[in-house]
């Protein structure tokens, strides 16, 4: 929004309005709105190291709480910011907030859902982000358009909405069974949960699957110890790769900088913005069939299916900005709806396989004793690669131009292939019983 840089990143807005010289790729490249972006990734990467120890020892509850509570902090900083300091701050609170909400919320799911509604219920996390990321692009749309100068202001101030969502929902929910298991000696009170959340009182097969789950991760002290031996390796591997690579398929390129993307092949502010609503609403809705999907069709077809669609269009965008897109003037208007079209055929294939599969395979793969550290790993490598890319991309842009799509397609051609030969599939497994697929593989069998 044009307000918005004017008055927090002035040098940006003066490159954008007036240098007549300068390339198209290139009109973003700050390191101070890099560091606006990125300042959220850095905190969510140290608060989920964090949030590891409150989640197993206090329980998952108390670490949404504290997500929530750092949400609505940051909300009401970012609404209220007269300077670029007071904005970076709340922006810091608001990565406080993702990276406890990121660590413990999909382990709450997890381990409250049946084995055989795992994938799907996981899935609804993901869907929850994408409404997210849709509802925030729509309310920006709308806010744009405020002649007065001050809509940013409703568009940061509003993230304390579901904020409070996610607080009270922190306060009402039950604890899971596992957490009541592993930090209380009571088994009635998990029992009574499970018949609960089960709807049937024939509940003890699974209480006592997590009770010995539980005692063999008492046993263990140093859970950031224990997950770098030899029989974890494969469950180590896969909390650093696949954040990695759900990072280079260049997701977050599309999604942090849509409008700055849309505006660089020569859109306005307003239809910048209006495309960014409609690549969150096709993500959205794609994330959705994933859900449908996944539990009957298995993981690794969603990733092959995904995978396939993401490099196919990169390629394509790439191949049409390097042929039309010059340094100067824009593409035509039917060239730039052609590659908003593209963006939603990449955007769908993200959203049913790398989007909500990067949540729900790490969330699933762990045994108890290392469950909360590993997804603390997980996390955690995923704001790191995430501030990677978003620190460089806007540098990548202007030095790479349309070379930037061939680059993150060349990335999901690696990743494509490594999960054909590498994950084993997870559906329908018991999370407690997930050892075994490990134990079958043809290659992790050598080393477990």
């Amino acid at each position: 929004m044009e307000p918005f840089l004017k008055k927090f990143f002035p040098k940006v807005y003066i490159k954008m309005k007036e240098d007549t010289k300068i390339s198209n790729y290139c009109k973003f490249d700050s390191q101070l709105l890099t560091s606006f972006t990125s300042s959220l990734y850095i905190a969510g990467l140290i608060s989920s190291f964090l949030a590891s120890p409150v989640t197993g020892a206090f329980g998952r509850k108390p670490s949404i709480l504290i997500g929530g509570a750092a949400f609505l902090a940051g909300s009401a900083l970012g609404g209220a910011a007269v300077n670029v300091y007071m904005l970076i701050l709340g922006r810091v609170l608001l990565g406080v907030g993702v990276g406890f909400a990121n660590q413990s919320v999909p382990l709450y799911i997890s381990e409250m859902a049946l084995p055989r509604h795992r994938g799907a219920m996981n899935i609804g996390f993901q869907c929850g982000v994408g409404l997210g990321v849709l509802s925030a692009n729509i309310i920006n749309f709308g806010t744009e358009k405020i002649k007065s100068g001050w809509g940013w202001q409703i568009s940061l101030a509003l993230a304390a909405l579901p904020a409070s969502i996610l607080t009270i929902e922190a306060i009402l929910l039950p604890e899971t069974p596992n957490s009541l298991i592993q930090n209380s000696s009571n088994p009635d009170k998990a029992k009574t949960v499970l018949q609960r959340i089960r709807g049937t009182t024939d509940v003890q097969a699974e209480l006592d699957d997590i009770i010995k789950a539980s005692s063999i991760s008492k046993t263990i002290n140093r859970p950031f110890q224990k997950i770098i031996q030899r029989k974890y390796r494969p469950q180590l591997v896969m909390a650093i790769a696949i954040p990695f690579f759900q990072q280079v398929t260049g997701i977050n390129v599309i999604t942090f900088y849509a409008p700055i993307l849309f505006r660089t092949i020569g859109q306005g502010e307003s239809a910048s913005l209006m495309s960014a609503v409609v690549t969150g609403l096709v993500g959205t809705t794609a994330t959705f069939i994933s859900a449908l999907v996944v539990d009957k069709l298995g993981r690794k077809t969603l990733f092959m299916i995904g995978g396939i669609q993401m490099f196919v269009t990169q390629i394509t965008i790439g191949v049409i900005m390097a042929i039309l897109l010059v340094d100067h003037g824009g593409l035509s208007k039917g060239y730039a709806y052609l590659v908003l079209a593209l963006i939603c055929v990449y955007v769908a294939g993200f959203a049913w396989s790398w989007g909500p599969l990067g949540w729900l395979v790490p969330s699933e793969i762990f045994p108890l004793e290392i469950r909360s550290a590993g997804q603390s790993i997980t996390v955690a490598m995923g704001f790191l690669f995430t501030f990677i890319i978003a620190q460089s991309f806007l540098a990548m842009l202007c030095r790479f131009k349309s070379g930037i799509f061939f680059f993150f397609g060349g990335w999901v051609m690696v990743m494509t292939v490594f999960v054909y030969f590498l994950l084993p599939e997870t559906k329908n497994v018991p999370i407690e019983q997930m050892e075994k697929v490990w134990k079958d593989h043809w290659f992790w069998k050598i080393i477990v």
